[in-house]
């Protein structure tokens, strides 16, 4: 795509015209701010359901608040650009049929550390990863975190959620207020 494509009808007409070079370089430069604060890279998928949830472990129930990935495109994307999640948020990924335990996700263009846990179809969690962030400009430079384990179901939420609050393997996920037992 040709860079003047991106920028605002009026920048191109302006820099086309008889305003001074200054004013059109302003111009410029506030086009490029506000095109790069607009692309929407940090912001959550739009569409995306979000459900509440808990996690019930021998410590006790954590409420969260999952954003549901279920399409092939929305568990591509997951959390990548995002700079900051809630405490008590994260991101679900479902699958029609399981995934082997050599199946894994990875941390192209994601830049928050994440822990993941993987689940079965009883929302069971199987195994727990963590994952950093993937300096590379390509995603075969980043590393794939596999499961370890059959899973159906993968949670991603903000690095150290499971071990700050206890949850582990064996541990599960209810999804659906109603379905979480009071603290």
């Amino acid at each position: 795509m040709d860079f003047q494509d991106r920028l605002p009808v009026a920048l191109v007409t302006c820099a086309s015209s008889s305003v001074r070079g200054a004013e059109v370089w302003a111009l410029l430069a506030a086009s490029l701010l506000l095109y790069g604060c607009s692309s929407g890279i940090a912001a959550p998928q739009d569409g995306l359901p979000v459900v509440e949830a808990c996690f019930v472990s021998a410590s006790g129930v954590v409420p969260v608040q999952l954003e549901i990935a279920s399409t092939s495109e929305q568990r591509q994307k997951g959390l990548m650009g995002r700079t900051s999640m809630a405490p008590d948020a994260g991101m679900l990924f479902k699958y029609r049929e399981p995934r082997s335990a050599s199946h894994g996700f990875w941390m192209y263009k994601t830049l928050i550390p994440l822990d993941i846990a993987y689940l079965n179809e009883d929302g069971k969690i199987g195994s727990i990863r963590k994952m950093v962030p993937c300096p590379s400009a390509s995603g075969s430079g980043c590393p794939t975190y596999p499961a370890g384990v059959p899973f159906i179901e993968a949670v991603e939420m903000n690095a150290g959620f499971f071990l700050e609050h206890g949850i582990g393997t064996g541990d599960r996920l209810a999804i659906g207020k109603d379905n979480c037992p009071a603290n």
